[in-house]
């Protein structure tokens, strides 16, 4: 189990996006900690989300972290853009990515936060060399391309193997979580090591209760998992 800070953010893949700068301002007054941005292109990914002008827009409207997910063929091609548009972690596929170390590295040189995603059916092997480079490891908990979909049980062993890895080979790394994290089992989740969460549509679920929802994930995360949130990367 992590003994470090909780930091939750909501994905903007589940918003409504006619009203998405009035979304995140709810949700930054509600003390989320960070700002999720899913880029899929409809090759890696069955589906085709966001690029380089919405991450800008986001930028404009939060002073939270923005943190950039490309689901995306050839990241080494777009990850420079993309901290321009002011990512301030950008966390790349191991499976897209055939030369992971350049990029990991050019990310860390552009100033932001180099990370590395590895979907359900890819074992935590494929990111053991590269754990001394990246500041966030991003475990898939659904297959992505697509929001509201169901957390996969059998995932929490690789939460736990991953905290292993990370205590392992490089300790400031954060350990995230994406996909079907709701207040039923965000505290599992932390008591398997995790200390990053991103929630879509249990954050944005259509009934303008943003504020409510992020209380009650902070609420699970800490009484479930004996958790406390002491430390956030908000800087407001």
């Amino acid at each position: 189990m992590t003994t470090g800070p909780i930091w939750i953010g909501p994905s903007i893949l589940s918003s409504d996006l006619l009203r998405l700068g009035e979304q995140i301002a709810v949700a930054e007054r509600a003390g989320v900690d960070f700002i999720h941005f899913d880029v899929m292109d409809g090759r890696f990914v069955p589906n085709i989300t966001f690029g380089i002008p919405v991450a800008r827009a986001v930028r404009e409207a939060t002073r939270l972290p923005l943190d950039v997910h490309l689901m995306i063929v050839e990241p080494e091609k777009y990850v420079r853009e993309f901290v321009e548009a002011g990512a301030d972690t950008v966390t790349i596929q191991v499976e897209a990515a055939v030369h992971a170390h350049r990029t990991l590295a050019d990310i860390h040189e552009m100033g932001a936060i180099p990370g590395v995603a590895l979907n359900p059916g890819t074992p935590l092997s494929a990111v053991t060399e590269l754990m001394p480079f990246i500041g966030n490891l991003l475990i898939m908990t659904v297959d992505p391309g697509f929001g509201g979909q169901t957390f996969i049980p059998a995932m929490l062993d690789k939460v736990r193997r991953a905290r292993d890895l990370i205590d392992e080979r490089n300790p400031n790394c954060r350990l995230e979580i994406d996909g079907g994290i709701k207040a039923s089992n965000i505290g599992r989740v932390v008591a398997a090591g995790a200390d990053t969460f991103v929630a879509g549509s249990s954050i944005f679920d259509g009934t303008n209760q943003i504020a409510e929802n992020v209380t009650a994930l902070r609420r699970a995360a800490s009484v479930l998992a004996g958790s406390d949130r002491t430390d956030s990367p908000n800087p407001g």
